[in-house]
């Protein structure tokens, strides 16, 4: 099934959802091995790998982290030729004045 590409539809069609976590980027050595420790996404390169994860389950595993954020599901299927809809959120979000302590994750 491929996604939707017009704007107008992906923005009338979404059912955006906070999610109550808080997530962190945490940056390692680490060069593709096995961790110990679940994460949502890993970013594998040349110097190693950045996680993201929950921020309890970093500070559990003992690791440096930055950027606490929460995190947005827009729940609705977009094609990744789709453009515009990143652009129609954060210039939302801006507008609605988000708290300059708190960031969210896309």
């Amino acid at each position: 099934m491929s996604g939707e590409k017009d704007l107008r539809t992906l923005l009338g069609a979404m059912e955006p959802h906070l999610d109550d976590r808080h997530f962190v980027f945490a940056a390692t050595d680490n060069k593709g091995e096995a961790v110990g420790f679940e994460y949502l996404m890993r970013f594998r390169e040349a110097e190693g790998t950045t996680f993201v994860l929950e921020q309890k389950l970093a500070e559990a595993a003992g690791l440096t982290f930055e950027f606490p954020c929460r995190l947005i599901t827009l729940r609705v299927h977009s094609s990744l030729e789709a453009v515009g809809l990143m652009a129609a959120i954060t210039s939302r979000l801006a507008a609605l004045t988000v708290c300059p302590h708190q960031s969210v994750l896309l």
